[in-house]
């Protein structure tokens, strides 16, 4: 593995000024997710790259190009290989990147229907464009979905590849979303295809967290952790779990390093994510993949420390399960809401720790005991395994290649009819409802800098006013050019430049 590399010594004491968060566990998160494009029913050709480029006439129409930032704060744009992508607006809690995530969702299945108006009037009335909200496309092509995770510039590499990379490798458990390869089901739909752990590479390898140092925000304080390992989810339950659990397990890691102990997570480091990443995705049982761990005697010890032992695997030494992995991650972090709670309760501004942990350890339970069943409704992966295996029941002639249709029918998000029927007879958890959706297709959260950036949007499409934007900057070319600048991703009051550059609209 390439050597990891910062680009900054800066140790948590080493600065005399700071923002007001950085001693603080507030976290900001986003979820970029890109969607794969087919064509169906069509009486002529017609690839994925034109569907995706009639999908954007109408920001082309608007922006003069296929890179935008919306009211909402958000980025919405075509990415390498035809993939419209949509990038969530900051938010400080899970609960509402969630709903940004769904309201991209919104977005993105209006533009394909509109899309697909305008195409059936040159390819045939069958014309039917599919979107997915999936990793893989049928001809075994993979694209992302990356979370984003604002953290202390003083968390190394080294640490988050030894620290997180484990708890992220193994939460898969109950956050992958499943799929029908050509060797059968999966629980992952990434796993096949990353093969190094923390990287900077995106072209010549897949790392499972990208190391390449963009942190939106003020680099000798922050930096901006992109997690490429989660697969992209259907199930609201999934995308706000991994958020959320994340979170903690980050807690944990900034506070050890902040005060120069150790976190306990030292002991899980593996020695091979890859393998294990693999290892994992192909045991439905979820109690016999093999994680190999660089020191097994440290784990046993930590496991012992926090009262993590387990029945799984009993009586081995040189080996662990991922469950026994997740349950030391889940120890660790309850003994520390007992000790340090207070700062971490506060940092999240809508949702409850305690829940979390809760949730969390009630879904470990469930995996430990094999109570697939309770996770049915919340587990994307469980949903589609239990939904395939009772039509092969029904129909024991189910193909294979019928099979992956009703996979790609799950994560089809204009033209699907399987999620949706697991939404309307309350087969799946739904923990944000229609009417937070529809407001988070418009306006951004108001905590976060999203706020300004979305206000200066609204205000200067109104205007007419020529104007271009990023996650950092705002400027105006006409009729004034004035520019303001939003380093500090917490920040949503307006300041003096800002105010200018409004007036100036």
């Amino acid at each position: 593995m390439p050597q990891l590399r910062d680009s900054s010594n800066q140790g948590p004491g080493n600065r005399t000024r700071r923002s007001p968060e950085y001693d603080s566990f507030a976290r900001i998160f986003g979820i970029e997710t890109e969607h794969g494009v087919s064509v169906t029913g069509a009486n002529q050709p017609c690839d994925p790259g034109q569907v995706a480029m009639m999908m954007f006439a109408p920001i082309l129409s608007r922006s003069r190009s296929t890179n935008t930032y919306l009211e909402n704060g958000s980025r919405l744009y075509l990415d390498v290989g035809s993939h419209p992508e949509y990038a969530t607006a900051e938010a400080r809690d899970p609960s509402q990147a969630l709903a940004q995530d769904l309201a991209g969702e919104e977005i993105m299945r209006r533009l394909a229907k509109g899309a697909q108006e305008r195409l059936r009037r040159t390819h045939g009335e069958h014309a039917t464009i599919h979107l997915f909200k999936n990793n893989v496309d049928s001809a075994g092509h993979s694209f992302g979905c990356h979370e984003n995770y604002l953290v202390r510039r003083y968390i190394s590499l080294p640490i988050i590849k030894q620290q997180l990379l484990p708890f992220l490798v193994t939460r898969q458990l109950f956050t992958g979303a499943g799929r029908v390869s050509e060797n059968g089901f999966e629980i992952t739909q990434r796993a096949a295809f990353l093969d190094e752990g923390v990287s900077s590479s995106t072209t010549r390898s897949r790392p499972m967290v990208n190391t390449r140092d963009e942190p939106h925000a003020d680099p000798d304080e922050f930096r901006r952790l992109h997690v490429i390992i989660g697969d992209s989810n259907r199930s609201q339950w999934a995308t706000f779990m991994k958020l959320a659990t994340t979170h903690l397990v980050l807690c944990v890691i900034e506070d050890a390093a902040r005060r120069g102990v150790p976190s306990g997570f030292e002991a899980c480091g593996l020695t091979d994510p890859s393998a294990s990443n693999q290892a994992m995705s192909v045991d439905l049982s979820c109690g016999e993949s093999v994680m190999q761990l660089e020191d097994i005697e440290a784990f046993r010890t930590m496991q012992r420390k926090f009262g993590a032992e387990t029945t799984e695997n009993p009586g081995e030494t040189d080996s662990v399960t991922a469950l026994e992995i997740q349950y030391l991650y889940w120890h660790i972090v309850d003994r520390f809401l007992e000790e340090h709670g207070d700062g971490v309760v506060n940092s999240l501004p809508q949702t409850s720790c305690r829940d979390i942990l809760n949730e969390w350890k009630r879904t470990l339970d469930a995996l430990s005991e094999r109570d697939f069943d309770s996770l049915s409704d919340r587990v994307d992966w469980v949903a589609k395994y239990q939904l395939l295996t009772q039509m092969k029941r029904r129909n024991p002639s189910l193909s294979q290649v019928q099979a992956r249709e009703i996979d790609l029918n799950y994560h089809d998000i204009v033209n699907g009819s399987i999620y949706p029927s697991l939404m309307k007879h309350g087969l799946m958890k739904e923990l944000v409802g229609d009417d937070t959706v529809a407001q988070a297709l418009n306006n951004p959260p108001e905590d976060t800098r999203a706020a300004l950036r979305g206000g200066f949007i609204r205000q200067a499409l109104h205007s007419g006013a020529s104007f271009s934007c990023d996650w950092t900057h705002l400027k105006t070319t006409a009729p004034t050019r004035r520019e303001a600048e939003l380093i500090d991703p917490f920040a949503f009051e307006d300041d003096a430049d800002y105010k200018q550059l409004i007036e100036s609209l």
